[in-house]
């Protein structure tokens, strides 16, 4: 019920057109419980009465008509439903991704949420738009054919109830069988995905490996298990359709032997004539046939439950990180201050990656931060954006806490030039302006400039209207660095962080994008993650983290002196620098 409750929300606009479709599907039933109660009295009256063979004709055509008049509209307002239904779906998923931390999105595989996007999505509104229109119907149909039943020969009509417990408990019986494979193959999805994922975004390192062979093994035996679930899954389904045909042709000898002695009087169960006998049998198979429709909307429902608690996880899932109450929609400077700072991923985890931080960073500062692999550089700057959340201590940046600011506002301010870059297909110009939208030429050219991401732009034929495949596949590393940081100068931020986002890039290059930072951005902090001492020797202030500590803090000069881990890394690159010359 719950699962109901959230999806239920996402219905919205869709209601009048699920309304209506139950509605035009109440009226198809009615005609077509009446249909045979009228052709009945149209065989009584052949060769007897020709006005009465007029009257019932005409009315059974009107009758045919409005069924398939409410048919037609049923069927297109439960498509409109099922279409509308969906699209709202996939937008609240899409919403509530975007609103996600760090921290919600490591719960998901990628993989997963395009599954849930997609085939489970897919699979509610194909589920949807049948069974608005046949969970009603069949209910509406067993009933109102029983009633019509009853009153043409209640003798008769109790041999249908005696069948349908029989065959509802078939039904029950197949369907709790098929169950479990069709609530598994949703999970074989996920696999299958995660491969053509994996594959086609590596593509590039399974045919530098030359692995085509065993990634083509990888989904043949992700493709193959979704197949056998759904093939089990089938062959107990298909027991369903014989099982119905053997009692529906029961019902029909019954009926037609008991009927048939009935009218020429050898039984005395009450009076039958030639026509009840024609429309009892219809309704029999109105009754039979809404019960195999029962019975498979049943399965399809089972699979729906199974998507349905897939999409309401996404859309119940609520983000560990929100803006407060009155929250702060100005940052003041760019100074950060970590105060007795621990962090772990999640709390279920052992171990904190960052333990003790005190640091002071002063406004227009520029901060190297450097530590071997592993040593928690890149989770110690995501804390000044807030993309996650610390475990104890307190982020200052404009010496007040992160958690007190409007998170789109501290965002803004502070620009992360990521350590994997990422570029969207468009023009260049279209991935500069995720940095400001409003820019103008002159702004872009500008911060390109400092990149030194301009003059190689230039260079190509159509300059700033150059297209990206995704990705930016079609640049270099070095000029994807490039082009990330003149997107993130175009923020016009109080504090921006490089997270080795200059390592694809020369030295000589290197040293002119931070001078260019240094002469064009005063004001701003900047923090540099870097593997090169030669990015951060001039910087103000150096950090030295190791396993999630740091060492030391001071300039180049100090460290060289009393900090035996600077110094390693420094000796390391200047003796690999002598043997490169």
């Amino acid at each position: 019920m719950i699962t109901l409750k959230i999806l239920g929300k996402s219905l919205r606009d869709n209601k009048r057109d699920t309304l209506l479709s139950v509605l035009f599907v109440a009226l198809e039933v009615i005609c077509e419980c009446t249909l045979p109660f009228v052709m009945a009295r149209l065989i009584d009256s052949s060769g007897v009465d020709v006005n009465s063979l007029v009257i019932y004709g005409v009315i059974l055509v009107v009758l045919a008509t409005v069924s398939l008049f409410c048919g037609i509209k049923s069927g297109k307002c439960a498509a409109r439903a099922g279409a509308g239904y969906s699209a709202n779906l996939r937008d609240d998923m899409f919403v509530a991704i975007q609103n996600y931390s760090f921290a919600n999105i490591d719960k998901f595989s990628s993989s997963s949420l395009v599954t849930r996007m997609t085939t489970d999505i897919t699979n509610i509104q194909n589920s949807f738009s049948i069974i608005i229109r046949i969970a009603v119907r069949v209910p509406l149909m067993m009933l109102f054919s029983i009633i019509m039943a009853f009153v043409i020969s209640p003798s008769l009509a109790w041999i249908f109830l005696l069948c349908v417990p029989i065959l509802g408990g078939i039904i029950v019986l197949i369907v709790s069988k098929a169950t479990p494979t069709f609530s598994k193959v949703f999970a074989r999805y996920d696999t299958l995905n995660n491969s053509v994922h994996e594959n086609i975004k590596g593509i590039r390192v399974v045919k530098t490996y030359v692995r085509e062979d065993y990634e083509n093994k990888k989904f043949a035996a992700s493709a193959d298990a979704v197949t056998n679930d759904f093939v089990h899954g089938e062959k107990i389904v298909a027991w369903l359709t014989p099982s119905m045909n053997l009692f529906m042709y029961v019902c029909y000898i019954v009926i037609s032997v008991l009927g048939a002695f009935i009218i020429t009087g050898k039984l005395g169960w009450g009076v039958l004539t030639t026509g009840d006998l024609s429309s009892l049998i219809t309704y029999g198979i109105n009754i039979l046939s809404s019960l195999m429709m029962f019975a498979m909307v049943l399965i399809m429902m089972t699979m729906s439950v199974a998507s349905a608690k897939r999409i309401a996880e996404v859309l119940v899932e609520q983000s560990t990180l929100t803006s407060p109450e009155n929250a702060v929609k100005e940052v003041d400077n760019g100074s950060v201050t970590f105060n007795n700072v621990s962090f772990r991923y999640s709390l279920s985890a052992t171990n904190d990656v960052l333990s003790n931080i005190n640091l002071q960073i002063n406004s227009g500062e520029t901060i190297g931060i450097i530590g071997g692999t592993g040593s928690s550089k890149t989770s110690l700057v995501n804390l000044i954006s807030r993309l996650y959340d610390v475990t104890s201590g307190e982020v200052l940046v404009g010496n007040r806490n992160v958690k007190e600011y409007d998170l789109d506002t501290l965002r803004q301010k502070v620009s992360v030039v990521l350590q994997k870059n990422v570029l969207f297909s468009g023009t260049i110009e279209e991935n500069l302006r995720w940095g400001d939208e409003t820019a103008t030429e002159e702004e872009m050219i500008d911060a390109c400039k400092i990149a030194h991401a301009d003059e190689y732009i230039k260079s190509f034929p159509k300059g700033y209207q150059t297209y990206l495949e995704e990705g930016g596949i079609n640049l270099s590393g070095g000029q994807k660095q490039r082009l990330c940081i003149a997107r993130a100068l175009l923020r016009k931020p109080k504090i921006i962080i490089f997270d080795d986002s200059t390592s694809a890039v020369d030295t000589k290059t290197d040293a002119l994008i931070r001078k260019g930072l240094k002469d064009s951005l005063p004001n701003t902090t900047k923090i540099i993650i870097t593997q090169r001492i030669s990015s951060v020797e001039e910087a103000d202030k150096i950090v030295v983290l190791d396993k999630g500590e740091i060492n030391g803090v001071g300039i180049h000069e100090e460290l060289l002196k009393n900090n035996e881990i600077y110094r390693d890394i420094n000796s390391t690159q200047t003796e690999g620098d002598n043997r490169n010359e």
